[in-house]
């Protein structure tokens, strides 16, 4: 009726961008037919998934995207969240779709939306029958760009599949020739997603396969310093024992050490020591492993790192010691700990002059008044 009266059947806007992609969304085959008989245009561009094909694509509708088709639809067009036809039907898992599309001559390999490729969609998404009818196809397994670099590392990040669908993801890329060293997407390289994510059995695998064990990658420099920062003890274990170099440094905590000693894992920390960390390295936000434990106001992990010789009055990251990043946060039994322990009451900092003037700037008046009695230069000048 709406056609009768002169509505204009390839009107653009709206979630949809037009009628066409709207029928196509909901799989209402006959307004579908109906709207292209009257001259919707069955590439019309727009709206959440770009065309119509990408749509009956993205939403399981088989019997649609095989009349539009038939109907002159582009089936590599591109635009949309998916970036094409073929992607959308492989993020969603729609396998019957997948393969009719390639049938009709889809381009397996074509690039474009968020995950770059229909086998990184897959991936991400842990659909395994899929991914593997993909790269039968001919897919490239080592295809780079995207949210997450390629296929293998879409397997281990996302979080859409479970952690048993991730393995059975990641075994099948590695046996169909997938670059296990490659790099690129937020986490760097797999056996640092793999760390992050706390997938043991997944990092066994790659460093059996010969994984660079110390590639640098990501927030934390490395796998090591990844696993270090999750607390994730059995993999920092298994990282040691494999070859990962215990003090190397690099990302945003310096080393494995501070990243744990940062977190509060104390055991992960400990480990450390035991196998040979320097529990004085220097390097990251907070310049080592004692700064990092006071600023985060763990006292248990400051006492630990003191009996094992961390150098108390050490200087550098953001606080300039350990007296001053433990009077930052506030944390009175470990800045006792650290006085008791010879921390100098009266030593410069980075940022906020002497440790007086942390105690007075934060309103911490027990502190200022312990500072005091044991020494501190009431009148230093230092700081902003």
């Amino acid at each position: 009726m709406l056609i009768q009266k002169g509505a204009d059947i390839n009107a653009q806007g709206g979630r949809y961008g037009n009628a066409l992609q709207a029928a196509s969304v909901e799989g209402h085959v006959k307004t579908a037919e109906m709207l292209i008989e009257k001259g919707a245009d069955v590439n019309g561009q727009g709206g959440l998934y770009g065309n119509a094909l990408e749509a009956a694509s993205a939403r399981g509708h088989l019997e649609i995207a095989e009349m539009l088709i038939q109907k002159g639809a582009d089936i590599n067009a591109q635009g949309g969240e998916y970036g094409n036809a073929l992607q959308a039907a492989s993020a969603r898992g729609h396998l019957d779709i997948a393969q009719m599309l390639i049938q009709k001559g889809a381009d397996i390999n074509a690039q474009g939306g968020v995950l770059r490729n229909a086998l990184q969609a897959s991936s991400a998404w842990g659909h395994l029958e899929i991914a593997e009818m993909l790269i039968q196809r001919g897919a490239d397994v080592n295809a780079h760009g995207g949210a997450y670099g390629n296929a293998l590392q879409a397997a281990l990040e996302s979080q859409a599949a479970s952690a048993r669908g991730h393995l059975e993801m990641a075994e099948m890329l590695i046996l169909k020739g997938a670059d296990i060293n490659a790099q690129g997407g937020d986490y760097g390289n797999a056996l640092y997603a793999a760390s992050v994510e706390e997938y043991l059995e997944i990092a066994e695998m790659l460093i059996q396969r010969c994984a660079n064990v110390d590639a640098h990658g990501g927030d934390y420099g490395n796998a090591l310093e990844a696993a270090s920062a999750g607390g994730h003890l059995k993999l920092t274990e298994m990282l040691i024992q494999r070859g990962a170099d215990i003090n190397a440094h690099g990302g945003d905590y310096g080393n494995a050490l501070e990243a744990a000693s940062a977190r509060g894992y104390l055991e992960v920390a400990e480990t450390l020591i035991q196998m040979g960390a320097d529990v004085n390295a220097q390097g990251g936000l907070y310049g080592h492993a004692l700064q990092a434990a006071s600023a985060g106001g763990y006292l248990e992990m400051a006492q630990m790192l003191i009996q094992k010789g961390a150098d108390i009055n050490a200087q550098g990251g953001e606080y300039g010691n350990a007296l001053q990043a433990a009077l930052v946060g506030g944390h009175l039994k470990i800045a006792e700990l650290l006085i008791q322990k010879g921390a100098d009451i009266n030593t410069q900092g980075e940022r906020y002059g002497n440790a007086l003037q942390v105690a007075l700037a934060g309103g911490h008046l027990q502190l200022a008044e312990m500072l005091i009695q044991r020494g501190a230069d009431i009148n230093a000048k230092e700081g902003r």
